[in-house]
């Protein structure tokens, strides 16, 4: 348990972002070809995302600065995934959106 608490809040809040973001690749990629190993792929990256958030909520104990953090994050890369490898399409509004989660991020951490 020490191990986990001398990890800084922050990379462990990034790490179950990206596990989301790669169940969100997957539930893409189901979506277009449904199969059983894509379900299964999505069960466990989703699964490491939430004990990748336990020792964050742990260390920091701050719901709402780690919830809003993580939040960001998962979208962020959920986003990044969509356009970049799915060629999805942002919209200006959307982009802006974007800048303000970045700008909350940057707040809420030295906050």
């Amino acid at each position: 348990m020490k191990f986990l608490l001398s990890i800084n809040y922050f990379y462990w809040l990034v790490l179950s972002a990206l596990f989301f973001a790669a169940g969100e690749f997957l539930s893409k990629k189901f979506a277009l070809t449904p199969k059983l190993s894509f379900v299964l792929l999505i069960i466990l990256a989703y699964t490491l995302g939430t004990l990748a958030w336990l020792p964050a909520i742990l260390q920091k104990n701050q719901l709402s600065t780690v919830g809003v953090i993580w939040s960001v994050l998962s979208l962020l890369t959920t986003v990044l995934i969509g356009v970049l490898i799915f060629s999805e399409k942002l919209g200006y509004i959307g982009i802006l959106g974007i800048v303000a989660a970045i700008v909350s991020i940057v707040l809420l951490s030295i906050g």
